[in-house]
């Protein structure tokens, strides 16, 4: 039987394998690059995944249309399994598959980024959605788990953790997203009616 330690020790080797990994640090950076100069040129970032990266996806929006640990104006972000409406609506009626690829189509803009979270990188709902925003001229963002599955020959930039456990992955993949999140705010700070940080109550 599996005690805390040893699944504390194997999120601790997980981090370690992050810290090792030469390339992470630079796909990390790029995707805040590209996502920081799409905001800047007012293009939306959108946001996709299914069961917990929908609730990644959705915490990503939360942080950055609310706040991360700056006072700012709202950041352009759309997370796109968030309106129960449309996903249920198109799921229903055509197909689940397209879901995400269908607000893509609405709310996509050449130029822009979609972030897609798959621990496998092969949820076919973020491939699909991969596909059209690239045939729009989209910038595609995949944090996935090793290797990057399907979505790797779709993204622009990915974010592969080294991991195959689909928990260590999403431990991993928040670490990295909160990273994301400090220094998309960091970044645009100087573009926004900035106040001073907020003290806690």
């Amino acid at each position: 039987m599996s005690s805390l330690l040893s699944y504390l020790e194997e999120s601790r080797a997980a981090l370690d394998r992050c810290i090792a990994a030469p390339q992470l640090a630079g796909h990390v950076d790029a995707a805040i690059d590209t996502i920081v100069a799409d905001l800047l040129a007012h293009r939306p970032l959108l946001l996709c995944g299914n069961g917990g990266s929908a609730s990644d996806a959705m915490h990503i929006a939360g942080e950055l249309v609310g706040r991360f640990l700056l006072e700012r104006k709202a950041i352009n972000c759309i997370c796109l399994t968030s309106n129960a409406a449309v996903v249920t609506a198109w799921s229903n009626d055509y197909s689940y598959e397209t879901v995400f690829a269908r607000q893509v189509e609405a709310y996509g803009q050449r130029g822009g980024t979609l972030l897609g979270i798959s621990t496998s990188g092969n949820s076919a709902n973020v491939v699909r959605a991969f596909e059209t925003a690239r045939e729009l001229g989209m910038n595609t963002i995949g944090l996935t788990g090793q290797g990057g599955g399907k979505m790797a020959a779709l993204s622009t930039v990915l974010i592969d953790v080294p991991s195959k456990s689909t928990p260590i992955i999403q431990q991993l993949h928040i670490t990295i997203y909160h990273y994301l999140c400090e220094q998309i705010e960091i970044r645009l700070a100087p573009a926004m009616d900035q106040l001073p940080a907020a003290k806690a109550g």
